[in-house]
């Protein structure tokens, strides 16, 4: 990939999987990507207990770093059609500095026949150009903000100067590539502004346990946990935003959602308020 480039360069596997030039990374576990997304983001931030105890009409918002292949938003829409009522609403925002061109997201999208009628709605309205900036995807009861830029950035351009509209965030799946791999996406301005999107009691999952990504977190104002990792990774860390205020304020006037999402309190797993 040259600096030029604002697509993924893609290496594919023998085993049909696709492979980062630019990070020499994996997008999922060559175990099985699917399973690893259901333990790591949609078990360990708790979703399944949390979407049934919805109420109709009521919005929840899940905040991602790394859209990559769009596997985790498909895992999120499945488990969404599965445990949400009919008339609630998710709200999924991911960013993405580098996205891949449709004909290799279809190619990577491939490997899960099961989410194959979300797959073809996902590459049916995916942007042609990719080109940098907020991309805004409707799918009924779900929708999807993507927004093509560096992470940090990407997400301190949706905040506002007001926390009751910047605070929208009810769950984070911090992905990307692993810390050694992509050491500048991990910085300390991407937690603050994690933190300054999340409501209180905003719970969050990664794979990765390296030290950056810890102190980050814990600056932030997040409490973390640590637990068994999915396949070969022996830890991975979860955890909640206390609701105390970063260290640092980033704030910056930028594009935002209008609606509120639905609010995470108290313990692990969270109640609702």
């Amino acid at each position: 990939m040259t600096d030029k480039s604002l697509h993924a360069d893609i290496e594919w596997r023998d085993d049909g999987q696709p492979l980062s030039r630019a990070f020499d990374d994996i997008y999922f576990s060559s175990v099985s990507g699917l399973e690893e997304t259901r333990y790591v983001f949609l078990q360990q931030n708790a979703l399944p207990s949390r979407w049934t105890e919805l109420g109709a009409g009521e919005k929840f918002t899940i905040g991602e770093t790394g859209f990559g292949t769009g596997l985790n938003f498909l895992a999120a829409w499945a488990l969404w059609q599965q445990a949400a009522p009919a008339k609630a609403q998710l709200h999924f925002i991911s960013v993405e500095k580098f996205p891949l061109h449709s004909q290799d997201l279809e190619r990577a999208l491939a490997l899960w026949p099961e989410l194959q009628p979300l797959a073809e709605q996902l590459i049916a309205r995916y942007p042609p150009l990719l080109a940098p900036g907020v991309h805004r995807l409707h799918f009924g009861p779900v929708s999807l903000t993507l927004v093509i830029g560096e992470a940090s950035e990407a997400f301190q351009s949706l905040r506002l100067e007001d926390d009751s509209r910047d605070r929208l965030v009810d769950a984070w799946f911090l992905d990307g590539f692993a810390p050694a791999k992509n050491p500048a996406m991990w910085t300390p301005e991407l937690f603050e502004n994690i933190a300054a999107l999340s409501r209180p009691g905003a719970t969050f999952a990664t794979f990765t346990c390296a030290g950056l990504v810890k102190r980050g977190l814990k600056d932030a104002g997040f409490v973390l946990k640590k637990v068994p990792g999915f396949g070969r990774k022996r830890e991975m860390l979860r955890g909640s935003w206390s609701g105390l205020s970063p260290h640092k304020s980033l704030r910056h006037p930028g594009i935002c959602q209008k609606d509120r999402s639905i609010a995470a309190m108290g313990g692990w797993p969270p109640r609702r308020s």
